[in-house]
């Protein structure tokens, strides 16, 4: 029982310090492709707009897979930070490449196509799978 208290007193700093910097890149990210994108996809999503609902959690997922597969790998913080950011870029150009594909991307989630969501949201998940098996 003594090795586990102490293992846990050894690892937990890191562990929070680790966690927390994560958390704060998710969120980060979230913030920033939210306020990249041309919607208002809170907006729209208390307005009942399941397409945006869609986008919104495939960025959410999205960002989070690559960035737990970089957190379980990392040799420092400067690791999480590099891959969270380039996790954020993959999770923009995601959103460019079908946006070109489907063209105009905004307005169809604006008008709740939900096809053209879940298209977006696989490309995303896809996305983070492929960065995630990167690492």
């Amino acid at each position: 029982m003594d090795i586990a208290i102490r293992s846990f007193v050894n690892g937990f700093p890191e562990f929070m310090i680790q966690g927390g910097v994560t958390l704060a890149m998710l969120m980060a990210g979230c913030v920033v492709h939210i306020l990249l994108t041309p919607m208002k996809e809170l907006q729209l999503i208390k307005a009942g707009n399941i397409s945006a609902g869609i986008s919104v959690a495939a960025v959410i997922v999205g960002l989070a897979i690559p960035m737990t597969a970089c957190l379980a790998t990392a040799n420092s913080i400067y690791d999480l930070l590099i891959w969270g950011v380039v996790a954020i870029l993959l999770q923009l150009l995601a959103f460019r490449v079908v946006d070109l594909i489907l063209r105009d991307l905004p307005h169809r989630i604006e008008r709740d196509e939900i096809g053209a969501a879940l298209l977006l949201a696989a490309v995303k998940l896809a996305a983070a799978l492929v960065m995630a098996a990167a690492l």
